[in-house]
């Protein structure tokens, strides 16, 4: 089962954001992604990245996916298929939609210290967002 690591992140609240994806096919194949996203707050960057995640996933056929996110909001929200916010309602339909079209799907909260290759991406993706203005 392939791995995807996913970060979003804003420089200001809100601010120029961008999405980092990163996949490990496990056969020592790699894909980074860093989409930049214009000016949101950090919490819907964070969603953004979990969608363009699986937006990916889907367009490459993949069945079986194991997400990993350091977002606790992300995490909750997918593993309740509940937000607390109304602000997040539609974000949060948008990637059940997606999710329930995968044969298996997981996610997972780690560590930020073990999402390193995702953030950088996702900073990455910052400047881009930056550099294009």
């Amino acid at each position: 089962m392939i791995e995807v690591y996913i970060d979003g992140a804003s420089a200001g609240n809100p601010g120029p954001s961008g999405a980092g994806i990163f996949i490990n096919f496990k056969d020592g194949t790699v894909e980074r992604h860093a989409i930049p996203l214009g000016i949101m707050s950090n919490h819907e960057a964070e969603y953004e990245a979990l969608l363009h995640g699986l937006s990916i996933c889907l367009e490459k056929g993949i069945a079986k996916v194991s997400f990993r996110t350091d977002s606790k909001l992300i995490d909750d929200a997918v593993e309740k298929r509940h937000v607390k916010k109304a602000q997040y309602k539609g974000l949060l339909e948008q990637a059940i939609l997606k999710i329930d079209q995968f044969e298996m799907f997981f996610i997972k909260w780690i560590p930020g210290n073990q999402n390193k290759n995702a953030d950088e991406l996702a900073r990455l993706a910052i400047r881009k967002n930056v550099e294009s203005q």
